[in-house]
């Protein structure tokens, strides 16, 4: 079984940007390795924003190794691994073990944002009725997986279908179905591990199995690299190949795989020049649908031929953007942040523990920024607007926004469906609960760019005390 984090809706836009289709990565929030494999958005892995609004979402060819082997006498074992069996033919998956599967993955990651007082003792009553019972088809496995997520009281968890788990393939960040991790062996050396993939996806085809460790791509060796910058190196065009030297296991033989990419997201990115009518300013406007695989390289584009064209002041329009992917809404936040401003805390089922999600680079563009918002502004799309409205890089104009802060996994159960589950929370760099209250614009209409320059003068001068 796999573990994703969940996509959300589509809106409109003005003009269609035109460019590859490539994609990013990036981690959210620490968790454990369950023994039912959960990979949750944890050090790295594939994350995304449920919508606001539920509804019922190559050939393997050994070749010569560019990298030589590490002669290292290190102890074969996998760690990572340890409690989980991959399985290399198709199992006999019950009906039992199925409801059992979804059944524990809830009591190994839920989190009750709600009021109905959730414990793990009251779950493990309601896996013993369950399962008093044979369950005798798999479509009454399916409907009592629902029963059980629906008793919950969670709007966000629900249940997947084997087609609806089928379609969050436009949601990966790789362009070849698999989701990676960053793992430190004993020696403090970080590697990156296989910890994921889309089913029947391109990498399965190929031969790329749960538990590789990635060693080179394309003839670059990634050593040192982190999981985002790999899976950036793995993106292309759609159609094109990708080759991946990777090691089965910890004690497995080195192979190179040859992998075609298959893209299915479009660009969510819209753009064009204005021009305001009491001056001469030019005005980059870019409208951003969604957070998904392509949104974070295709407003990069879109920015650059923006500043190319002379734009002074950028308008990111967010209005009636459900959310999309955790990375992308992150990565996408950092563009306009300095190095060391937080994006967003998460906080899992402690509620004492909050973990920083930090921007770690420059940003691209330093010129004034104003935010468009509304009430269909969610999850993903608050994130990115909190995170520039408390670092004092933007002003926010329109209305509050929808008010979701939660954060969904989605796993994948063995016969191909899958459950989403709640497993957190995020929290604004001012420290505010998204979830539920939304976030409060600065002006419902478009102030005039002296008025914006002000404002966020004004802002970071208080935020230095």
């Amino acid at each position: 079984m796999n573990v994703w984090l969940i996509p959300s809706s589509l809106s409109t836009t003005p003009t269609a940007l035109s460019t590859p289709h490539h994609h990013l990565h990036l981690p959210i929030i620490p968790t454990k390795l369950s023994l039912h494999n959960t990979l949750l958005a944890t050090t790295l892995s594939f994350g995304f924003f449920l919508s606001p609004f539920p509804s019922s979402a190559s050939v393997l060819q050994p070749t010569p190794l560019p990298i030589p082997l590490s002669t290292s006498s290190e102890t074969c074992r996998d760690v990572e691994l340890r409690n989980i069996t991959v399985p290399t033919a198709p199992e006999v998956v019950t009906n039992e073990g199925l409801v059992q599967e979804a059944w524990q993955i809830v009591d190994d990651d839920f989190l009750d944002t709600g009021r109905n007082r959730w414990s793990q003792d009251t779950w493990q009553l309601k896996k013993n009725d369950i399962l008093s019972n044979t369950i005798q088809t798999r479509s009454k496995a399916h409907n009592i997986i629902k029963r059980m997520l629906a008793s919950l009281g969670d709007p966000y968890t629900r249940f997947l279908s084997p087609e609806e788990f089928s379609k969050m393939a436009r949601y990966d960040m790789t362009g070849i179905g698999i989701n990676l991790r960053e793992v430190t062996d004993e020696n403090g050396d970080h590697r990156l591990k296989v910890l994921g993939l889309i089913l029947d996806g391109p990498a399965h085809s190929a031969g790329v199995r749960q538990g590789d460790e990635i060693l080179a791509v394309n003839d670059t060796e990634v050593k040192g690299k982190s999981a985002f910058e790999v899976s950036s190196l793995l993106q292309g065009p759609n159609g094109t190949s990708v080759t991946i030297q990777l090691k089965h296991g910890n004690c497995g033989p080195v192979e190179s795989i040859e992998v075609q990419r298959q893209f299915v997201a479009r660009t969510p990115v819209s753009y064009r020049m204005e021009q305001t009518e009491s001056d001469a300013a030019q005005i980059g406007y870019i409208r951003l649908k969604e957070f998904n695989a392509l949104a974070r390289k295709d407003l990069v584009i879109a920015m650059k031929r923006l500043q190319d064209m002379g734009a002074s002041y950028f308008v990111l329009d967010l209005r009636d953007n459900l959310g999309g992917l955790v990375q992308a809404g992150i990565e996408i936040a950092k563009l306009f942040l300095n190095e060391g401003d937080t994006v967003i805390y998460t906080a899992g089922r402690d509620p004492q523990f909050q973990q920083a999600v930090v921007s770690d680079t420059s940003p691209l563009i330093r010129a004034p920024l104003v935010v468009l918002v509304n009430d269909k502004t969610a999850s993903a799309s608050e994130i990115v607007a909190s995170a520039l409205h408390d670092n004092c890089r933007a002003v926010l104009v329109g209305k509050r926004t929808y008010g979701k802060g939660l954060i969904q996994s989605v796993f994948e159960l063995q016969d191909g469906s899958g459950v989403v589950i709640t497993v957190g929370k995020y929290v604004t760099p001012k420290h505010k609960d998204i979830n539920g209250n939304g976030i409060e614009p600065d002006f419902q209409k478009l102030p005039a760019w002296d008025d914006v320059s002000q404002h966020l003068s004004k802002c970071s001068m208080l935020q230095q005390g």
